[in-house]
């Protein structure tokens, strides 16, 4: 028999009864019934019931026993009483008795249990990682992840894609963040920067002729930590090819995360049909440019309404420019109850409230408008305002007015909330949308500069033509999918035209000697026949999170950083040894 176990603990069936069989695991949980000691025996299959009595040789020592002790039990399979069967588990019908024990880890006092669902401190957690991965739901997750990432590798694979790997010590490159920077000890003054992504090197594979590339990426970003984002690293399903349209990117991807989904989705539904929005279009109707279109509500421009009109405050913030009013249809919100608790949420928000009216059915049985804006504004406009969004007796709208770039974002956040609260959104569904036709630059209010507001790489739309106009007109073949609120992809139909490269980062305040400098490799490459290329990087990390159903991303991740970018497991970060400092010619200097 073999030294640790002839079966694991989720093997065990009728078929075996009779069988002495050897298993090892951890103890789950103990239970004394009038003397006979059952246990729980875990291991990362499952669960098998063990028991032993007064009888068996080892009695004494497995009444010793405490939960997350590691041990080896050798035992005669018998069959469950068909009272005490268990149909939750595949070992639900047999036990096992005791004849022989051995322990292999004793644990000392645990300061969080794996048996049960209590609530810990993420600190705890994150510190005790190795335990906290004994639960069984993070056994799930973790095995979901490492399925989700084969599952990815095999559908590239049938695609004709091939994975290669591309360094991870490399230079610094615009993703958008900050590097983590490696000082360099053989090149004193000199550092590395761990990759935000490997942005350069695909796109130097297609000039190199292999044309379908993809790598599940490790990236390293130097960021602040966010609930579906970890603040140091994670991981991408990176791909690009050679001699592509925009369209020929999303036909390749969209079937790998649609079967990818529907395979491991749990039953849910998963769209069909995967709109393209444009990034303008996201902004107005949903307030962000990853929306979730499980919820129905679409905001509506409806300034004209309130133009000239009894509310003073809209009518008065119309009259400058660059502002509008926008509509958020509340489908049957149309109670003061629920315009009340919507208010106080928009407070909760920094607002002073959301203005709001709802329709009723009036004494004498017709529709009838109601609010403090249906009184100031009138019929006429409130019943143009229900007709433009197709509104009726039990519906309510709310509204927000300015300059859209200052109300948009909690627009989006208040459109969300509304539909939560109705119970609007079906969670029940996986809803896709592709986020196309992105601003190639962004104005810096304060400064008013000029800069790339997406990936530096991606090419304009009309080529050099179009970068001889106003900047923030231009837009580039850049998008997004968004999944259920989730920005899931980023891509981009690249720049391999070096006169346009040069122009487009000429208009961000980028001369041709620091594109040259700091983007040598790539710019010296594209002057040996690079193709038309493109391509996209789906994240692995938020992929699996929305498949685990999870907001947390650090609930899919094996030992995340917590919220201060810090693994309090491991004591990362740590000060480094003066002679490490000594040999790289480094200093630390005191904050003040």
């Amino acid at each position: 028999m073999h030294a640790f176990r002839s079966h694991t603990c989720a093997d065990l069936t009728k078929e075996n009864v009779g069988q002495t069989i050897r298993l090892s695991g951890w103890v789950h949980r103990v239970r004394d019934h009038g003397g006979v000691l059952f246990i729980d025996l875990r291991d990362h299959y499952g669960m098998t019931q063990v028991l032993c009595d007064p009888d068996s040789p080892v009695f004494a020592e497995v009444e010793k026993l405490r939960a997350e002790w590691c041990i080896r039990i050798d035992g005669e399979v018998k069959a469950r009483d068909a009272s005490l069967v268990n149909p939750k588990i595949p070992t639900g019908e047999i036990e096992v008795f005791i004849r022989d024990l051995e322990v292999l880890g004793a644990a000392n006092e645990l300061p969080l249990t794996v048996f049960g669902d209590q609530e810990y401190p993420e600190e705890t957690r994150l510190r005790y990682r190795y335990l906290d991965l004994r639960r069984e739901v993070m056994q799930k997750n973790m095995t979901l992840r490492s399925d989700v990432v084969a599952s990815i590798r095999k559908r590239m694979w049938d695609k004709g894609f091939r994975e290669f790997q591309t360094p991870i010590i490399t230079a610094s490159s615009p993703e958008g963040a900050r590097d983590f920077l490696v000082p360099s000890r053989l090149h004193p003054g000199k550092f590395y920067a761990l990759p935000q992504a490997p942005q350069q090197f695909k796109q130097l594979l297609m000039v190199s002729g292999f044309d379908k590339y993809f790598q599940i990426a490790p990236c390293f970003r130097d960021e602040d930590p966010r609930a579906d984002r970890s603040p140091t690293d994670f991981y991408q399903l990176d791909m690009e090819m050679s001699f592509v349209t925009q369209q020929d990117v999303f036909d390749t991807i969209q079937p790998v995360l649609k079967g990818l989904f529907e395979e491991f989705g749990g039953g849910k539904k998963v769209d069909q049909d995967w709109p393209l929005i444009s990034y303008k279009d996201a902004a107005l109707w949903y307030g962000t440019d990853k929306p979730d279109l499980r919820n129905p509500i679409k905001m509506e421009v409806v300034s004209e309404h309130f133009k000239d009109s009894g509310f003073a405050i809209f009518a008065k913030i119309l009259e400058q420019d660059g502002t509008e009013v926008r509509a958020i249809p509340a489908p049957t919100g149309g109670s003061r109850k629920f315009c009340d608790r919507m208010n106080s949420w928009a407070q909760g928000q920094g607002l002073p409230g959301m203005g709001y009216m709802f329709w009723r059915e009036g004494e004498d049985g017709t529709m009838e408008a109601a609010g403090p804006l249906a009184k100031n504004i009138g019929p006429e406009r409130t019943e143009a305002i229900r007709t433009q969004l197709g509104l009726s007796v039990g519906d309510a709208v709310f509204f927000m007015a300015g300059k859209p770039a200052d109300f948009e974002a909690v627009a989006g956040r208040a459109r969300t909330e509304v539909g939560r609260e109705l119970g609007l959104i079906d969670e029940n569904r996986f809803a896709f949308a592709w986020i196309v036709d992105f601003p190639m630059y962004e104005k810096d209010e304060e400064t008013g500069k000029i800069d790339f507001s997406h990936n530096p790489f991606s090419m304009p739309q009309g080529g050099i033509e179009a970068l001889a106009g106003d900047p923030l007109e231009v837009l580039g073949y850049q998008y997004d999918l968004a999944c259920n609120g989730y920005e899931l992809v980023s891509g981009a139909i690249r720049n391999h035209k070096l006169e346009i490269m040069f122009k487009a980062f000429e208009l961000a305040c980028y001369g041709e000697d620091e594109v040259r400098r700091r983007f040598g490799g790539m710019v010296n490459a594209f002057q040996f026949g690079a193709p038309p290329h493109g391509g996209c990087a789906a994240g692995i990390d938020r992929i699996v999170m929305l498949l685990a159903e999870t907001a947390n991303i650090r609930e899919v991740i094996l030992f995340p950083m917590n919220q201060r970018a810090e693994d309090v497991m491991m004591n990362a970060p740590s000060e480094p040894m003066p002679d490490q400092l000594m040999e790289l010619g480094l200093r630390v200097l005191p904050r003040d």
